[in-house]
């Protein structure tokens, strides 16, 4: 149908969900129920497939990495039990070194194989560039069936005072490679989600890597210089306030099942 008389055309430039396609007799039109199954098809394949881990640790080269594992023994069990996915297995606990850092990356496979090995390595990068020198960074975790509250026990093993954990998201039909955020001041089992700082939505056609550093980073120097994440941090980050002085919302159309 010509845009020009096609109701729906300036609504479908504006939104990527699926709004006015149409219909063929009293079903879909075969273009558009095909695109709705390849959608789902990758969505599946983001849940079900495996982080490249060694290819990954090559991505965030010079950057030192190490491994750990939650208690989750395979991927059918992480998905069946999130609550195992959420502790640390006691091997990689007792093999985790202690330092004195005051921000640690732990990247998580979570639900999107695809959000962690696409946009994970280049946002660890942005932010070590922008950081510089101003906070002692250890080295990158990476941690497989892992949802976000492992990164509380990963950082209090580690002594670190602020973690940053990077988690694929749950795969929508709009977005299979969608990367979270959760941010958390002095790290231990047992922290609310309220206590966290999340940034979502993180993918090529959603929040860009540049604007979700400039976010990271200036959130993290505001934890450590106020001792605190969570509801109480205000998330006023100058790269994302406009000429009204609003505050630009980069509303996620992903959420992460923690």
């Amino acid at each position: 149908m010509n845009d020009s008389k096609d109701p729906w055309a300036r609504f479908r430039q504006a939104t990527r969900a699926r709004i006015g396609l149409g219909r063929s007799g009293d079903a879909l039109p075969t273009t558009a129920l095909l695109e709705f199954q390849l959608a789902h098809a990758r969505a599946r394949d983001a849940v079900h497939s495996a982080v490249d881990l060694d290819r990954l640790a090559a991505d965030l080269a010079p950057h030192p990495s190490l491994r750990v594992h939650s208690a989750a023994p395979d991927r059918a069990t992480y998905l069946r039990r999130p609550d195992l996915g959420r502790r640390l297995d006691p091997a990689s606990a007792s093999g985790l070194p202690a330092g004195d850092w005051d921000l640690l990356f732990v990247i998580a496979d979570g639900l999107s194989a695809a959000a962690v090995q696409v946009n994970a390595a280049p946002l660890v990068h942005a932010c070590f560039e922008r950081l510089g020198k101003t906070l002692r960074v250890g080295p990158v975790v990476l941690a497989e069936q892992a949802r976000v509250a492992l990164g509380d026990a990963v950082g209090a093993a580690m002594g670190a005072r602020l973690v940053a954990l990077l988690v694929g998201e749950r795969p929508g039909l709009s977005a299979a490679d969608s990367l979270g955020v959760y941010l958390t001041w002095e790290p231990k089992p047992g922290r609310a989600d309220s206590e966290r700082n999340c940034i979502s939505n993180i993918h090529a056609g959603g929040l860009p890597i540049g604007a979700a550093a400039d976010k990271l980073c200036w959130l993290a120097t505001e934890a450590a210089r106020l001792k605190l994440t969570g509801v109480a941090l205000k998330e006023d980050t100058p790269s994302l306030v406009g000429p009204d002085n609003d505050t630009k919302k980069q509303g996620p159309d992903l959420i992460h099942n923690p």
